[in-house]
């Protein structure tokens, strides 16, 4: 496929009315990294882009009602190098959707997602999240208002079902009502059911059993949707299966934990005849973006390197590297120096280290 280019990136962040940074068409959606309150932050979001070009990134959810009446610099503010990249909001008030929608596509996002699938008691004390998977009307009416309002797609991310629901039926109306009733053809299906009672929002990750069965038989039923599958994906094997049964995989945890797991990504998955990124250039454009970040206000070493500690997963000397990017006694001096000094560790540890590095 064509490659995917940006424009040379600014050192500044994008804000509202800024331009686009990147050249059209824009790559499809077959990989993407899942929107992870607390990591998918904007820091994050550059690191991934450094190792993957044509990843779709996710923001974290961000309340629609936090857009509007708060900083939306520090919420919506992003790297121009990220894109293409894509808000997640939360959300039931369709008014109040369509209005911060509107204000993210000022800033340059590539699209805007609809959250139908945190379990978290507090996102339902809110009324969204996944509970709206029992309000297909409200959800649809919310979808509708947002579209109205841009000319970004508006997607949507949701469950296959709630609490012990074990049949396909409810998520295949749930799925064929917003068809009928919506302009939105892109679902992104995490393959769990969510429990709104009895778990944790950290359980809910782990012990709803994985239904994939669900979202191929989703994707071979509506035809004409995009149908992009998440949830419990740790490895490329396992991404080329499920790309055989729908159009894309997202990726959640193991992008974070293990974030050179998308060094292959634009190559395998794309096409791409460009070089994967070697760990010294990526830790060098690492030191760069810090240096950059820390001289304005409000950022510190210890936002920023907390996201590189898995970068070094599988190599000799990542012990290392995780515990000096995590001294609280060396990250209080806020200098970038610290990530050279943890890479000098991890070069030293051993010298039959993969020459790939």
């Amino acid at each position: 496929m064509q490659e995917y280019n940006r424009l040379s990136a600014s050192n500044g962040t994008a804000t509202a009315n800024s331009n686009q940074q990147v050249n059209q068409p824009l790559p499809p959606r077959t990989l993407s990294v899942a929107p992870m309150l607390d990591w998918t932050d904007r820091h994050y979001r550059y690191m991934a882009r450094l190792i993957s070009q044509n990843t779709w990134l996710y923001t974290e959810m961000i309340n629609a009602n936090a857009i509007i009446h708060g900083n939306r610099d520090k919420l919506l503010a992003y790297h121009p190098q990220e894109q293409p990249v894509a808000l997640q909001l939360g959300g039931s008030e369709p008014d109040v959707l369509a209005q911060a929608a509107k204000i993210a596509a000022s800033y340059g996002y590539n699209e805007i997602n609809l959250n139908c699938g945190c379990p978290s008691p507090r996102v339902q004390h809110g009324a969204f999240g996944a509970c709206l998977m029992r309000e297909v009307a409200l959800v649809a009416h919310c979808l509708n208002a947002m579209q109205e309002t841009v000319d970004i797609p508006v997607t949507i991310k949701h469950r296959i079902g709630l609490d012990k629901e074990t049949a396909y039926e409810p998520l295949a109306d749930f799925v064929g009502t917003l068809r009928e009733r919506t302009a939105c053809r892109i679902f992104i299906v995490h393959a769990r059911n969510a429990w709104l009672e009895g778990l944790s929002p950290k359980d809910n990750r782990d012990i709803p059993p994985l239904r994939y069965d669900h979202v191929y038989r989703l994707k071979q039923e509506f035809p004409d949707l995009q149908i992009i599958l998440n949830g419990g994906v740790t490895s490329n094997e396992q991404i080329s299966q499920h790309l055989q049964y729908v159009d894309g995989v997202m990726v959640g945890r193991e992008a974070y934990h293990n974030p050179m797991l998308m060094r292959s990504w634009d190559a395998e998955f794309y096409g791409s005849t460009l070089p994967a990124v070697g760990y010294e250039a990526l830790v060098e454009q690492l030191i760069e973006y810090t240096q950059q970040q820390l001289a304005k206000p409000d950022n510190s070493l210890r936002h920023m390197a907390r996201h590189y500690l898995g970068l070094m997963h599988g190599l000799q000397g990542a012990r290392q590297w995780r515990r000096m990017l995590s001294d609280a006694s060396l990250l209080k001096n806020n200098n970038a120096s610290l990530i050279a000094a943890a890479w000098q560790a991890v070069k030293n540890s051993s010298v039959s280290q993969p020459a790939s590095i």
